[in-house]
């Protein structure tokens, strides 16, 4: 069994200032998710969005390239930092995902997360939700800590 993935290119790409995590709109990145029906091709060397086992486009009214996230922004408590995306619907699709990618939008697409669903999820004619976890310090999708 897979789990998340946190790319090494993210953890540079992190400390090279490639990323904001300030709120959407208040000159933070732009993120995208895109939905995926094979982990299969993602490892901790992915360094980019890739169409390879995205979710077909065709008639199930999923875009290649996946759906903007809103980005919540940063915040901190116990020592901890974190990230909160706003949970993301793809509305009346048909579709089987495993997994997500979250990566920067634009340039060269940056790999910021890989996402295991732990299984096969599916939507028919129907909406589709990444409901992201509790915005803490002991929950949310990204945190930094003390090593």
């Amino acid at each position: 069994k897979m789990a998340n993935i946190v790319p090494d290119s993210f953890k540079t790409d992190l400390l090279k200032s490639v990323f904001s995590f300030d709120t959407s709109g208040n000159s933070g990145t732009a993120f995208k998710l895109a939905l995926f029906t094979s982990l299969g091709g993602f490892s901790t060397s992915t360094t980019a969005y890739s169409t390879t086992n995205e979710v077909s486009s065709s008639g199930t009214n999923y875009t290649a390239g996946g759906n903007a996230l809103t980005n919540n922004g940063v915040a901190i408590a116990s020592n901890i930092g974190y990230v909160d995306f706003a949970d993301l619907t793809f509305s009346s699709v048909t579709l089987t995902a495993v997994g997500a990618l979250i990566y920067k939008s634009g340039g060269s697409n940056n790999a910021v997360l890989v996402l295991d669903f732990g299984g096969s999820k599916t939507a028919t004619n129907g909406d589709f939700v990444i409901q992201f976890p509790t915005a803490s310090s002991s929950a949310a999708i990204i945190r930094l800590g003390n090593a």
